[in-house]
């Protein structure tokens, strides 16, 4: 007897514990993809100040990478740069330097796209951001959001995107857009769609001097 009430004391003892989890990353991560296809190969400048102002706004520990939306951009080898920045805000600020250096080499001299895999760039978006298991994950996506596939490769399949915030940048309108606007609004309302039920917050910012907006919370 003396044994069960001892047994049902620690018991009840380790109910009334909270339980202790580990706590939660509060980096952040960000993964930009630039569209180099057609027109959008000329909006190069754009990017780099996108680029900037990311890189300003991140601290040591966040991550970031850049890559381009290519024929098929479900790879490592159109990650143009990519980083997990030290601890020390010295190292960070030299980081930054080469990080910005890399890319503007690159963007100086990008060829145009034949073809534009905007789903496959978002699903390797999705895995670095998995694997850097960041606090807080960030795509942005600068782009027409038209995407033109090579012939015989498949995308229509989900994204996985829980707890991922997806922002488009200066989606131009295309002059098809300009004939029949419904195609403009189909192809955000398209991506908007995708993203949510692959679990994500989905927000487009269109006029580059609000991109303080990609920082604060979609929910």
């Amino acid at each position: 007897m003396k044994k069960l009430i001892i047994a049902l004391g620690l018991a009840l003892a380790t109910t009334l514990i909270p339980a202790c989890s580990a706590p939660q990353p509060r980096n952040t991560g960000v993964y930009m993809l630039i569209d180099t296809s057609g027109t959008y190969a000329k909006e190069v400048e754009q990017a780099q100040k996108i680029i900037n102002v990311v890189l300003s706004r991140l601290e040591p520990e966040d991550a970031f990478a850049v890559a381009r939306i290519d024929t098929g951009s479900f790879s490592e080898r159109d990650i143009i740069a990519k980083i997990q920045f030290d601890d020390r805000p010295s190292v960070t600020n030299q980081e930054k330097r080469r990080f910005k250096e890399i890319v503007d080499k690159f963007l100086g001299s990008v060829d145009p796209s034949p073809y534009t895999d905007i789903t496959g760039g978002v699903l390797q978006a999705s895995e670095f951001l998995s694997e850097k298991a960041t606090g807080r994950k960030i795509i942005l996506i600068f782009s027409d959001l038209k995407e033109d596939l090579k012939p015989g490769y498949i995308r229509n399949i989900p994204l996985p995107l829980k707890g991922v915030d997806v922002i488009a940048l200066n989606v131009t309108k295309l002059m098809s857009d300009n004939i029949d606007p419904r195609e403009y609004a189909k192809r955000i309302n398209d991506w908007k769609r995708r993203v949510e039920l692959g679990g994500g917050d989905w927000r487009v910012i269109n006029d580059l001097e609000n991109l303080d907006g990609v920082w604060r919370p979609m929910s």
